[in-house]
């Protein structure tokens, strides 16, 4: 008896891997990007008394880089699992990594913003 995993070139939709580690790995970027793509919104509604217009655009620049962050770590992981399942080799590309640090750091800079126009202070 063999499993799917055992080798390349296994049906289309068979899983590679037993343990699931790129379903797991698409669940955590899911999290990931949800909690920033919320955090850039809910950072937009604290800082949008004291930043006006620009905590809007840092609100939706953080929350859309999230989103384009997880299509394109759900992109990466179909064309991993071809990958693996078709040659039982993996590629990569870094740019979902890109793409979620920009979204933090448009968050940090909405915040750095919001503390600079005296958001804290009155």
């Amino acid at each position: 008896m063999t499993t799917s995993g055992d080798a390349p070139g296994d049906a289309a939709g068979a899983v590679f891997d037993p343990g699931l580690q790129p379903e797991r790995t698409l669940l955590a970027w899911r999290r990931t990007c949800l909690s920033f793509a919320v955090g850039s919104l809910v950072a937009m509604r604290f800082a949008l008394d004291a930043l006006g217009p620009l905590a809007v655009v840092g609100g939706v620049l953080g929350a859309a880089l999230s989103v384009l962050a997880y299509l394109l770590a759900a992109t990466g992981y179909r064309r991993a699992h071809r990958s693996l399942t078709a040659q039982g080799a993996l590629t990569r590309s870094g740019l979902p990594m890109l793409l979620a640090t920009l979204a933090v750091l448009a968050i940090g800079a909405m915040g750095a913003a919001f503390l600079v126009h005296g958001g804290l202070g009155g």
